[in-house]
């Protein structure tokens, strides 16, 4: 419970560090400067709402989120490699309606199943799906090995249900590979978080054949890209995140499950 709370609070944190909300904190720490500060107010204020503008543009985004792809795609030779697909829960959809109120995968985490069930089709190969819950609602890696099942009908499935971040994806999966004599995987997340994720599971002994998925597009018509759009801001923030947690991904000790 403890350790959730921990998690909990991180997630906090990062919520108000990142854009929008800091940058809405701190035009309106600028407008309360400005009572008795007018200048320094005034700036504050005027760099916070004009970064908003810049990151709430497609071109920043896109720009943003671009330089973070820098794996290919996964190739015939490299498949040829693989023993096990592991996929990245990328968060669930808490009780959703049209599924009888139940959590089910997110578009992120659909996106990398859906190519995970591909790569299948072509190998053979079996799947681990990684991801836990946050306060004992169901795990990602249960809704994901549901959607494998009805919507891709994909069997040889195997789940890790405890992780909450991507380094414990690559702490649990391991342990859970290595039962199995599995040494080389196929990687699957979306290609600007790939990089930092390879990184940490080859830290667990694994070798890992990278296999990107969600790679992104500029928009068609070129105007587009320069008017603000919400979906802008969503990429530059998650751009920006993913550029914090390269920073310094600590190794936790060495996990060894108590079953299968």
């Amino acid at each position: 419970m403890l350790e959730s709370l921990v998690f909990l609070i991180k997630k906090i944190v990062s919520a108000l560090i990142l854009p929008p909300t800091s940058l809405i904190l701190l035009a309106l720490i600028g407008l309360w400067l400005s009572r008795k500060h007018p200048n320094t107010g005034r700036t504050v204020t005027t760099i916070s709402l004009s970064t908003l503008l810049i990151l709430s543009l497609p071109v920043t985004g896109n720009a943003l989120l671009q330089r973070l792809e820098t794996v290919p795609p996964i190739n015939a030779a490299q498949l040829k490699e693989v023993e096990a697909i592991v996929i990245l829960g990328g968060g669930n959809n808490s009780q959703a309606p049209e599924f009888g109120s139940e959590d089910t995968v997110n578009r992120w985490t659909l996106q990398r199943l859906r190519y995970g069930a591909y790569l299948q089709q072509q190998t053979g190969k079996p799947i681990l799906v990684t991801g836990g819950g946050l306060f004992g609602e169901r795990s990602e890696a249960d809704a994901m090995s549901e959607s494998l099942q009805r919507d891709f009908h994909t069997k040889d499935i195997w789940t890790e249900d405890q992780s909450k971040d991507t380094a414990e994806n690559a702490l649990y999966s391991a342990a859970i590979l290595k039962q199995y004599g599995i040494e080389r995987i196929a990687l699957i997340s979306q290609s600007w978080h790939l990089p930092r994720a390879i990184k940490l599971f080859e830290q667990r002994g694994l070798t890992v054949y990278p296999a990107p998925t969600g790679y992104t597009n500029e928009d068609n018509e070129p105007i587009i890209r320069w008017l603000p759009k919400a979906s802008a801001m969503d990429k530059s923030s998650i751009a920006i995140k993913e550029y914090l947690g390269r920073l310094a991904p600590k190794p936790r000790a060495e996990y060894v499950p108590t079953s299968n």
